[in-house]
């Protein structure tokens, strides 16, 4: 084999160990993760879900049903409200991902007025699915900050509890779209 040849093929073994990265924001917080199938790498086939819980030890996400119909992992991607279990890590390259950590003021602690207002409210019980709530009900008052009672239930469709009546839950969305935070 010619020199160059030997050349050509060394450089292109250095080419294929070239790193792979998925770079995306979590709570305002840079994040970059090795895509790979070592223990320290998030697997192409890692959903979102998986990514925040066991990945970066953010447990509010929640997951339930896994297959996307309960809305307890439900997450904020770009302000949008996303299920991450059905969310590839991969897909959210250069996104910006919300989970319910990342709601409170980092700087005072305050909760975030949803939060409050689930408190004020009782709206939850066990608590479990109350974070994909209170995302989902986040990304309706960023579109519309005055939702009538049928939007609010709409919105909250794809979020179900087994624990409580969705009416607490209502009227703390209402609470907050009626104080205009």
């Amino acid at each position: 084999m010619p020199h160059g040849g030997k050349h050509m093929a060394a450089t292109t073994g250095k080419k294929a160990l070239k790193q792979q990265l998925v770079s995306f924001r979590v709570n305002d917080k840079p994040v970059e993760l090795e895509i790979g199938s070592l223990p320290h790498q998030v697997e192409t086939s890692h959903t979102l879900a998986h990514t925040l819980r066991e990945t970066l030890g953010l447990i509010g996400t929640k997951v339930t049903c896994d297959n996307g119909a309960c809305g307890s992992c439900t997450v904020l991607m770009d302000g949008r409200a996303v299920l991450s279990c059905m969310t590839l890590t991969v897909e959210c390259q250069g996104r910006s991902i919300t989970t319910i950590e990342g709601l409170a003021d980092c700087e005072t602690g305050a909760l975030d007025p949803l939060q409050q207002s689930f408190i004020d409210h009782t709206a939850f019980q066990c608590g479990f699915c109350t974070p994909g709530m209170i995302l989902s009900a986040k990304a309706l008052l960023s579109d519309n900050p005055s939702p009538t009672e049928e939007e609010v239930k709409e919105a909250l469709s794809g979020n179900f509890c087994r624990c409580i009546s969705h009416y607490q839950v209502v009227r703390a969305v209402m609470a907050v779209a009626q104080e205009g935070k």
